[in-house]
């Protein structure tokens, strides 16, 4: 019960930041979100939770919030901006896996070890994990984007946010857990388990979006002037 208690808080938290760093630094804040998101996810990936009987990762909250900066840059700036912010945000990731991985090969001072050996089990990705990553935010971000700039000529009101939304978050996700668990995972479970995992990814991932959709709408109404 802790965790989900805990969860729900720590959910919270993620959005309320999310806000604070959109009001305070505008379109700037959102491109060093999603920077900032992707490497903390990656990080927070490696520690595994149970949660209603299933073991789960941590990561997907800040992760969801991504779909949340793109769709928000989406909506206000328009889907050029949000393309622009997806490259960051992939740069951002290759940038510190290559960076982190040569860190890894400095031989440390033996006073060090301890260290050395810490960050290998967080930095010290099996290439699949490193590859699956990889793809599956580069092809679930870019299809969020194009889904949601086709779903905001179909619902162009401004009280159907949240099917803009939701709708490109719930198929770029699909896709996104899709990907990632093929490249990660297939061939090193049995199918039953990796659908086990791919649709608890998925579930969770998705909630998480729908979750989200309050805090998408207050963002819209902040009155930003950028610089």
């Amino acid at each position: 019960m802790f965790n989900l208690g805990f969860g729900v808080c720590f959910a919270l938290v993620n959005f309320a930041l999310f806000l604070i760093c959109y009001r305070f630094f505008g379109k700037k804040g959102l491109y060093a979100w999603v920077g900032v998101a992707t490497v903390i996810a990656n990080i927070q990936v490696t520690k595994n939770i149970e949660m209603f009987g299933f073991v789960m990762t941590l990561g997907n909250t800040i992760y969801g919030t991504i779909y949340l900066t793109s769709d928000l840059l989406n909506e206000k700036y328009g889907e050029k901006e949000a393309k622009k912010a997806v490259w960051f945000g992939f740069f951002t990731l290759i940038t510190t896996t290559i960076m982190m991985q040569m860190a890894l090969q400095f031989k440390p001072h033996e006073s060090g070890m301890e260290m050395q050996s810490a960050l290998g089990m967080i930095f010290g990705l099996m290439p699949r994990l490193a590859l699956g990553s990889l793809a599956a935010y580069f092809i679930s971000q870019f299809l969020d984007v194009r889904i949601y700039t086709f779903l905001k000529k179909m619902f162009n009101k401004p009280n159907q946010l949240w099917i803009r939304s939701n709708g490109s978050t719930g198929i770029s996700q699909l896709v996104d857990s899709a990907v990632f668990c093929t490249i990660a995972f297939a061939g090193v479970y049995s199918w039953d388990v990796w659908f086990d995992i791919f649709i608890t990814t998925y579930v969770l991932k998705f909630i998480i979006s729908v979750a989200s959709t309050p805090a998408l709408y207050i963002a819209r109404g902040f009155k930003i002037k950028e610089e």
